[in-house]
Parts: structure tokens; C-alpha cells; sequence
């Protein structure tokens, strides 16, 4: 049962699907034309006994979560995973918990072969094995594809003097395919309308954020450079679902974090223009920019049903965000921002934890990602955005309190996953 213990929500109560995994807190939040915030909090209520109920045939759930099985060298995933790595063992019980529908997993390393997504699946989702408490968790459906972290520019992107550094990859990375992304689905992917755009140039962004120096107060990339930089730090993708009579788009990301660079703010402003596609892709007056990588132009039309998912790098409050990236979604015309799905663990966490969440602006209860408290605190990084025309009946973070079941789980990724319920 939801409970408002602040104030009535906004619209009609929302109904449960499926309770929480975990022990959460759905939040309602309203962004107005000013960006300030009404507050609103649901809380849900939960039970262990819900983790495996029927999925009804009209509402999905749909997951992120950044499961960071990123490894330092090539082929190492695939070693840990047929070794039964432990890691991935407790991210397979997260999710066999959680039991999306549809999920997004970045930070999952991308091998040719798929041989490490086969690996995670058979020996960890899909296993039946007294190590795991809960029901296999099978998706007959799945998308991969190559990104740009780890595949050399031949440029000096970070001005070093050097043209091998991670950071001078097209995307920061040690290998091609580090921190790849994984599309997985109980229901069928439209592969031959699938559209990725990994190799969309950046300066084709009509009034780009190009970074400039601000010592010299030239551009950060000279001309020759910045013809040929891609947007994408790894790739953005439209995986078409379809479910029954209806086709709902997967707009999947994992733009570069707004750090790890200078006070020209090269990440800041990639990550910001990142997020940015998404916002031009589903508004039809300002996507003929948009070229994906098969040579198709244009966006979403104006009917289409789209869930923008994955870890996008941004607080709208808090964190090194530049110009507050993020809000170009949560603020957008076509997006329902009104749910913002929490945890009571965030809110734990953060109290315990001080450091730099004492300083945050934002609540804590948003907050979908533990990092270091001298320094950067707890945020609100990872996304679940919906169309307008999707109606929510649920949401929320899995981030259990300390002690409560399934918390075990919860140390390997440094991110949790978020999640709606929507019925078509």
C-alpha cells in the first residue's frame, strides 16, 4: 500500500504491480517552469514473500542498473564469469530479485563473440543452483553491440602530449568494448529497426558545447580534432521492444561523467551534449541533425512510446553537471519526470555516511548511486524516463537498509538499480 506522509501526490494513486524487491521509497517530484520542486514522497511498503509474484500481462517493469562487470584487460570477463566470479554471482541475485522485464546493464564488457553475455546468462540468471534463493530469471531476447570506450582516436584528447592514454580513446577506455552495455528482454526486440548511433560526430550538434580553454580562450580542440570527435562515449542505441500490439523504444546510454578533466570542462560538456541527443531525438522540429550509424536521419515521432534508461552521469541538483545537463530531460515536453523512484537505504546512507552529502541540495532518498563521501557523495545518476504516454503504476530504487534482506548483495556496484512498472 502506498502512504503520503507529506502531502497528497499530484495526480490519482498509483497502483502496485509487484512490491518492492526491497524494502523502498517511491517519490513523486514536479519540476516546474522554474525547476524548483514540489514534494511529494510515497512510500511503499514491502515484504520478502512478493520477490518471485506473477508478472500481470499488461505491465512490464523496466530496470538499469550499472553492474560495473568492467574489467582492465580484454577476455577477463569472460575468465571471471566461466569461473563463477563472485561479483557477478551477487548482481545475478539483485536481479533475480528484482526480476525486470526489461533491463539495461552498463558497464557490461563487450566481446565479439557475446561469449561473456552468454556466460552471465546460462551460468547466472538463468541457473538453477541452491547458491541462488530465487527463481532463474530467463530473457529469450537480447542487444548488444560495439562502443567507443577503449577504441583509439589517434588524437591527443587530453592534452598530455601523448595519443595513447585511455582518455585519448574515443570514449575513456583500456580496451574496446570496457564498459559496454547489454539490452536484455523477456519480449521481442525489433533487431531490424534497431538504431545505434556510435559514430555520430559531435560537431554536427547545431550550437555543440565545445569545450574552450580558458587560459587561451581558444577552442580545447583545435578544428582538425574536432571534426572528427563522436559524441557518444560509448553509444547510444533505440532498441524497439515489442509487446503485444505495442512497440516501446529502449533509449539505452552511459554518457562520460562530468569529471576526470579540467577547468575547460571537456566532460562536463560532453556528457551534457550526451544527454542532449536524447532530448533533440524525441522532439521531431530539432532531430534532422541526427544521423545513426546505417545513414537514417531524424528522431521519434511524436506517437511513439519511449523509456530513456541507463546511467546518464547526472544529478539535477548536485555533482559537477554542467549547465545542470540533466534537466533537459527531466523539464522536457514528452517525458514524465513527475516519478522519481527512491529508496529508504539512500536516505540511510547518506545520514551515515556525511562527508560530502551533508552539503547536497537534493534529498537523499533520490539518490541511485553510493560514491565517495569526501568528495563527491551520494547521487542521483541513473534513469528511468518515460513518454507521456506510458502510464506508471510503480517505481523504485533497490537500495535495501543495512541488514535488511538481500543487502549482502549491495557491494558490488557502486551504483543501484532503478526501475519502473508501466502499463501499456
Amino acid at each position: 500500500m502506498f502512504q503520503s506522509p507529506l502531502c497528497k501526490a499530484p495526480f490519482g494513486p498509483l497502483q502496485q504491480r509487484t512490491v518492492s524487491d526491497f524494502s523502498g521509497v517511491q517519490q513523486i517530484d514536479m519540476w516546474n517552469r522554474n525547476l524548483n520542486l514540489l514534494v511529494a514522497v510515497l512510500i511503499l511498503t514491502s515484504s520478502a514473500s512478493s520477490l518471485v509474484a506473477q508478472t500481470p500481462s499488461t505491465t512490464v517493469r523496466v530496470a538499469t542498473m550499472n553492474v560495473s562487470l568492467n574489467r582492465p584487460s580484454a577476455g577477463q570477463l569472460v575468465k571471471d564469469l566461466a569461473a563463477h566470479d563472485a561479483q557477478a554471482m551477487r548482481i545475478a541475485s539483485i536481479l533475480r530479485q528484482l526480476r525486470p522485464d526489461i533491463v539495461l546493464l552498463n558497464e557490461f564488457d563487450f566481446d565479439a563473440q557475446h561469449t561473456a553475455l552468454q556466460l552471465f546468462q546460462e551460468r547466472f540468471l538463468r541457473a538453477v543452483s541452491p547458491t541462488f534463493a530465487s527463481e532463474p530469471l530467463i530473457y529469450e531476447h537480447a542487444f548488444t553491440a560495439p562502443v567507443n570506450t577503449g577504441v583509439p582516436s589517434g588524437m591527443d584528447l587530453n592534452g598530455d602530449g601523448n595519443q595513447n592514454d585511455p582518455a585519448d580513446a574515443f570514449g575513456y577506455g583500456l580496451f574496446p568494448g570496457q564498459y559496454g552495455m547489454v539490452v536484455l528482454s523477456r519480449f521481442p526486440i525489433d533487431y531490424e529497426s534497431v538504431r545505434t548511433f556510435q559514430n555520430l560526430l559531435w560537431h554536427t550538434m547545431p550550437n555543440a558545447a565545445r569545450p574552450v580553454d580558458p587560459k587561451s580562450g581558444q577552442p580545447w580542440y583545435d578544428d582538425t580534432t574536432w571534426i572528427q570527435l563522436r559524441l557518444s562515449s560509448k553509444s547510444h542505441w533505440d532498441v524497439p521492444v515489442t509487446i503485444g500490439p505495442h512497440t516501446l523504444h529502449l533509449l539505452a546510454s552511459h554518457p562520460t561523467p562530468p569529471a576526470f578533466d579540467g577547468p575547460e570542462d571537456r566532460n562536463g560538456k560532453r556528457n551534457h551534449d550526451e544527454i542532449r541527443l536524447w532530448a533533440d531525438y524525441v522532439s521531431p522540429e530539432r532531430s534532422d541533425w541526427i544521423v545513426d550509424d546505417a545513414g537514417q536521419t531524424g528522431g521519434l515521432g511524436d506517437d511513439a512510446a519511449f523509456v530513456i534508461l541507463g546511467d546518464l552521469n547526472a544529478d539535477p541538483a548536485d555533482g559537477d553537471s554542467h549547465d545542470h545537463a540533466i534537466r533537459q530531460l527531466l523539464t522536457h515536453r514528452r517525458i514524465n519526470a513527475a516519478v522519481v523512484p527512491g529508496s529508504f537505504g539512500a536516505t540511510e546512507a547518506a545520514a551515515a555516511q556525511k562527508g560530502a552529502n551533508d552539503s547536497h541540495v537534493g534529498r537523499p532518498v533520490c539518490d541511485t548511486a553510493d560514491f565517495p563521501d569526501g568528495s563527491v557523495g551520494n547521487l542521483r545518476v541513473d534513469y528511468v524516463l518515460p513518454s507521456l504516454n506510458l502510464t506508471i503504476t510503480g517505481a523504485g530504487v533497490a537500495w535495501p537498509r543495512v541488514g535488511e534482506p538481500g543487502s549482502e548483495h549491495f557491494q558490488s556496484s557502486d551504483h543501484h538499480p532503478v526501475w519502473i512498472d508501466i502499463a501499456l
